[in-house]
């Protein structure tokens, strides 16, 4: 006997901020302010819905130290949805939005909700710095300060080595060199600037306004902050390794993702609340995956968890026109293409978090906004998103486009 069917899921609408370098434009904001503004900004992209039409939401935070409780919570109040709303914040560390989402997807599809709003939110820049021995006592010596992004966010927690070192790993195993991780970077960074220059990463991006200081007036911030500067091949090319020094070191901060703030959430709704509101869809989620190998081969769980949301959404890879696989690091999109048999003419074709920054409680559902943009202006009736999180594990999500061009490469969705 063949499983019942599970009710259909919609994405209706999908908004995130800028984002912003670390201690740059979007800084003097907390990560539940910039998780209120993405959440408010996409609620509003569908006016004929109130703010109590949302049940129940789900965002990722890694970095929440100092935050208060619950931050999904926070972030969901301060953009105005009601006290009856049902809020989970999902840390699993870089892929946290993307795993929101697939909550969010699950919660409808289990008829427990029909209107879900999930996404993510981080801010690097605000990250407080720990005094673990204040408490106790420092009883003899120095006291050592710990710096929340490195511990929570940036350090692998079985090995204690910073995930650099893992990306050095990923380059050795797969035989990625310095050169090829800069030529990436350099791709990626003009793919960008290009998509900046065009205007085709607008549709998905809700400017934010930053009050002015002692009666100055405030600034909008309405692009994300690293495309704008200028690209220097030569000093990149020539920049020192950041985590070996050994002189087998291939990993650069700028064929890295660089520290970064942002938000981004998305609207996901039931097929019968689709069509009680007259909404109009923007995807339909087919299916999802999730990962998990040895800690430090996280790079490499996307290829892991792709195929698994492939084989949920029943559909192959070939059907897939648009890829986003997050940049952690330029070796992690080169090896995950390597071992899926990509060519990066379907991958991250507006840049990636090398180019634009990882916000790691935000990237996941960042991806999913941009494939969404991608696949507007170029269209495309399958995508795929993957990424990548610390401790060895990964998720994957594919989704139907249903906006105007998803017809145009004539691709068979299976």
């Amino acid at each position: 006997m063949a499983p019942p069917s599970l009710p259909s899921v919609y994405i209706v609408a999908a908004a995130r901020t800028p984002i912003g370098q670390f201690q740059g434009a979007l800084s003097s904001l907390s990560a539940i302010q910039l998780g209120s503004h993405a959440i408010k900004s996409t609620l509003a992209r569908v006016p004929s819905l109130h703010a109590s039409d949302v049940e129940e939401v789900f965002f990722g935070n890694v970095l929440s130290a100092n935050l208060g409780q619950n931050p999904a919570r926070q972030c969901a109040l301060k953009a105005g949805l009601p006290d009856k709303t049902v809020c989970t914040t999902v840390n699993k560390v870089c892929a946290s939005g993307l795993k929101s989402i697939i909550f969010g997807a699950q919660t409808i599809m289990t008829g427990n909700a029909s209107c879900v709003i999930a996404g993510g939110t981080e801010s690097m820049s605000n990250t407080p710095h720990y005094l673990p021995t204040l408490r106790t006592g420092s009883k003899f010596g120095n006291a050592t300060l710990v710096d929340g992004v490195l511990k929570d966010g940036l350090s692998d927690a079985y090995s204690d080595q910073h995930m650099g070192l893992q990306g050095e790993e990923c380059a050795a195993d797969h035989g990625f060199g310095r050169e090829e991780q800069d030529s990436y970077a350099i791709r990626s960074i003009t793919k960008a600037q290009a998509a900046q220059k065009s205007g085709a990463m607008q549709a998905e991006i809700a400017p934010v306004e930053i009050p002015g200081a002692r009666g100055k007036p405030g600034t909008t911030v309405s692009l994300d902050e690293k495309p704008q500067m200028p690209l220097n091949e030569e000093k990149m090319r020539g920049m020192k390794p950041a985590f070996k020094s050994d002189g087998t070191g291939t990993v650069t901060a700028p064929n890295a993702s660089p520290l970064s703030d942002g938000a981004c959430a998305v609207l996901l709704v039931s097929e019968d609340f689709m069509q009680q509101h007259n909404l109009t869809p923007m995807a339909k989620i087919l299916g999802w995956g999730d990962a998990a190998q040895q800690p430090s081969k996280f790079t490499t769980a996307p290829a892991l968890a792709i195929p698994k949301a492939l084989k949920h959404a029943n559909v192959t890879i070939n059907d897939v026109s648009a890829f986003e696989i997050n940049e952690a690091f330029s070796v992690v999109a080169l090896a995950n293409l390597k071992l899926l048999g990509l060519s990066e003419e379907k991958v991250n074709l507006h840049g990636g978090a090398v180019a634009l920054g990882h916000p790691l409680g935000c990237s996941g559902a960042r991806i999913v906004a941009t494939l969404l943009g991608v696949m507007s202006e170029k269209g495309g009736k399958l995508g795929c998103v993957g990424i990548c999180n610390g401790g060895g594990g990964a998720s994957a999500l594919v989704v139907e486009n249903l906006q105007g061009k998803s017809e145009s490469n004539g691709v068979n969705g299976g």
